[in-house]
């Protein structure tokens, strides 16, 4: 098997591509031959020591991949040779193939091409989660998306519309705000890149609550932080819930008297822990996304697609903030 390792801590510049033996299935694994992984934030982070997770070096990042299963372990059930299947499998998915825990693994409908398989349970599964569970969005609401023509955004853009919400797509670029209306996104707000001077930020709450009615919006989805953070907690309607979902612009410090003055909330978004420990809820819940797939409500958009020998091409495209939807690596 090939695999696009990481062998020291560093950008996407240090991954090397080497051959290794290939998994054997050990007990309540499968091994997969991947078709393609998706690429997502936490890769970037990943060889950088700068994830919560740091695996033993050396190691493939690629959190999320779709494939075919060729060996099944001791004790899997439900699970065979030929299935067409997607993973999360943390990291290792930058390979042709990967030993998976088999409770990490789902069958993908047949009419599923594998690039949109590796791009679907993240981004997919951590938006809805935080709009259904955390956020408990009803129709009629507003909904402002930071970050909104990245994976996650463009994936809570689907779903607020599917919601019944009125989604407010904030992005960095004109043809950020293109591809979020072409998705659904009803308004859009072209945020500045620099957000630390005190009268931008004013500037941008202000745009937010103009465009939600004057009242506020009733929900942020923030996939960006740093200084973008508190102008839209600022621009939360009575009882609005703000929702944490990522920090690619720096972890912010919100004043604890907005959530006073506002009656709001700010409410954590850890996929991840939720389905480890909301097994139930975490199955509803994918239940919901592949019959919504099969309606054409929601389809993952991919704007780039790299081999997997240019893989840490992949990784700098998304670190550099350029991507629109999702970009995915691979293994033919």
């Amino acid at each position: 098997m090939k695999a696009m390792l990481s062998k020291e801590v560093g950008g996407p510049e240090t991954l090397v591509l080497e051959e290794l033996p290939t998994p054997e299935a050990k007990k309540g694994h499968v091994v997969i031959r991947v078709h393609a992984a998706g690429v997502n934030f936490p890769d970037t982070l990943i060889i950088r020591d700068m994830y919560q997770m740091k695996p033993p070096r050396p190691f493939a990042p690629g959190g999320e991949i779709a494939g075919e299963i060729e060996a099944v372990g001791e004790g899997v059930k439900g699970l065979a040779v030929g299935d067409r299947v997607l993973g999360m499998v943390g990291f290792g998915g930058f390979a042709t193939h990967v030993a998976a825990e088999a409770s990490r693994v789902i069958k993908i409908p047949d009419a599923m091409p594998y690039d949109e398989a590796a791009c679907f349970i993240l981004t997919y599964g951590t938006s809805h989660h935080a709009l259904k569970d955390r956020a408990e969005i009803k129709e009629g609401e507003s909904l402002l998306i930071l970050g909104a023509a990245g994976g996650v955004g463009a994936a809570a853009i689907e779903l607020g519309k599917a919601a019944g919400a009125k989604v407010i797509a904030a992005v960095s670029s004109e043809e950020k705000a293109q591809f979020c209306r072409d998705l659904g996104a009803d308004e859009t707000i072209i945020y500045s890149r620099d957000m630390s001077d005190r009268a931008t930020q004013k500037e941008f709450s202000n745009e937010i609550k103009k465009l939600s009615g004057g009242e506020g919006v009733d929900v942020v989805y923030d996939a960006v932080g740093g200084d973008y953070a508190e102008p839209a907690v600022r621009a939360l309607a009575w009882k609005g819930r703000f929702l944490v979902v990522g920090f690619p612009a720096g972890i912010p410090k919100i004043p604890l008297n907005l959530t006073l003055l506002k009656g709001c909330q700010i409410v954590g978004v850890f996929w991840g822990a939720h389905t480890l420990r909301e097994p139930a809820m975490h199955a509803e819940n994918l239940a919901d996304l592949f019959r919504m797939y099969g309606e054409g409500k929601v389809k993952p958009r991919i704007s780039a697609s790299y081999p997997l020998a240019e893989a840490g091409d992949a990784l700098k495209l998304l670190s550099d903030r350029k991507v629109l939807g999702k970009v995915v690596v691979t293994m033919e």
